[in-house]
Parts: C-alpha cells; structure tokens; sequence
C-alpha cells in the first residue's frame, strides 16, 4: 500500500491546499497531511485548530489522514510508513526552495521520494500569508478559504484587534 504525507503549516489551510491533497490523494491509497507544529514560530492557529480544520475541509477523502508533527518531514514520513512527500509548486519562485529542500530530504533519507504537484491555476497566487494579510484589513477572504475557515480566521482576527 503507498503512502505519503503532504507536510506543511496550513495558517489557515486554503483552497489551494485542498486543491492539492485532492489530487494527491488520487494518486496514493494513503495520504496523511501532516500539521508542522514549528514553536519557533507565531502562527494564527494552534496546531490542534489546524488539524481540526483540515479534518472538516477534507472529510470528503475517505483516504486521507491529518496528524500533526514535530521535526523533519522525513522522521515524519517514516513514522508514517511513507515513501512519498507530496510539495506543491503555485509558481517558479517556489520551485528553487523547493528542490533544495527535496535534494535535501532524499539525502537524509534515500529510500524517500519527493513529488511536485503544480496547484491549479485559479489558486497559483494564493498563500495562507495572503489570506491572512487580507483578513487583517478587514477584505473578503471567501474566495480563498472554506467559509468555515473564512469565519474562524475572522474571529481570531477580531480578537487580535
């Protein structure tokens, strides 16, 4: 059975996110989304509210999991019994970070691959940054996100006000 794990931050997970888990999950009969709790940095959401999120925005995916991890996507990826990382490219900008940190992962471990998914056009421009960068001056973010998502990123926006 092949599994592989889609690792990021999702601070707040957007349609481009889910744009790319869907597909990915085609392509695999185990996906787990994987929530990097980072302490060193301050995001919108905690963890826990992250991977809540996702779990509602993907319940449609009988194949898909969500868990939360610390450390390398690598370790997480073992954990999970994965062979493959899932990355999306939105533009060419991302592709040198992100083949320096898949060159990276398969020198860590080998027997890991890294696979690229380019999301789809109609979200090529969005970013969990830009959501919340458009939320903080009060704009309408229902284009970007699950309404869900769009009321829970508002709320925390409202409180930090």
């Amino acid at each position: 059975m092949a599994t592989a794990v889609y690792p990021g931050s999702f601070d707040p997970i957007t349609f481009g996110h889910i744009d790319i888990i869907e597909r990915a999950s085609l392509m695999t009969d185990r996906l787990v989304v994987g929530v990097l709790n980072n302490p060193s940095k301050t995001p919108l959401f905690t963890v826990e509210e992250r991977v809540e999120m996702i779990r509602r925005a993907v319940s449609h995916l009988k194949n898909v999991e969500v868990k939360s991890f610390y450390g390398l996507t690598v370790d997480f990826a073992r954990q999970e019994n994965a062979t493959i990382i899932v990355r999306g490219l939105r533009a060419v900008t991302d592709f040198e970070y992100e083949l320096q940190l898949s060159q990276t992962n398969r020198k860590i471990a080998p027997d890991i691959d890294t696979v690229f998914l380019t999301t789809d056009l109609r979200f090529a421009y969005l970013s969990s940054s830009i959501v919340k960068e458009v939320a903080s001056f009060k704009g309408d973010i229902a284009a970007f996100v699950p309404s869900f998502v769009e009321e829970a990123v508002l709320k925390k926006m409202n409180k930090e006000c």
